[in-house]
């Protein structure tokens, strides 16, 4: 397992449905919740929203990935690539088993993330807020940082 310490910070709130100017009638990741289902990953256990970890001044880079679901059809015509990484997020005493939520940017039509943010698909974690420190783990053989 590799280990980085990051910062969580503010995403577009599209992956929640917590922006309201979003194109999606509800979240995204709640459109696209089903699709992954079918196609293997139950995500329904996990906080509907991502948290996004600044991991500054690294990057992180996607070398494979436990999941990976291409052209998948969640809205409309919209088709999207995704890759899902198993990961471990430490806030505080806890420690918290979930995924790197990772729409391919070459497939994704807005909202894009920089490579020093990761996007986590988490349970819910009790007084998590905009500025916290946590560690992320991840597999080396699936991500490597920079």
């Amino acid at each position: 397992m590799l280990t980085v310490t990051g910062k969580v910070i503010e995403g577009y709130g599209v992956a929640s449905g917590k922006n309201k100017n979003s194109p999606y009638p509800e979240s995204s990741l709640k459109l696209q919740l089903s699709h992954f289902k079918k196609l293997g990953l139950n995500l329904n256990n996990y906080f509907l929203g991502t948290l996004n970890i600044s991991i500054k001044p690294y990057q992180f880079e996607l070398k494979k990935s436990y999941y990976y679901f291409p052209q998948v059809k969640w809205f409309q015509d919209i088709e999207e690539d995704f890759s899902f990484s198993p990961i471990k997020l430490s806030f505080k005493e806890n420690t918290y088993q979930g995924w790197l939520y990772y729409p391919h940017p070459e497939t994704k039509p807005n909202h894009f993330q920089g490579k020093s943010t990761m996007e986590l698909i988490l349970p819910y974690i009790q007084g998590i807020t905009y500025g916290d420190e946590v560690t992320v783990s991840v597999n080396e053989q699936e991500i490597t940082f920079i």
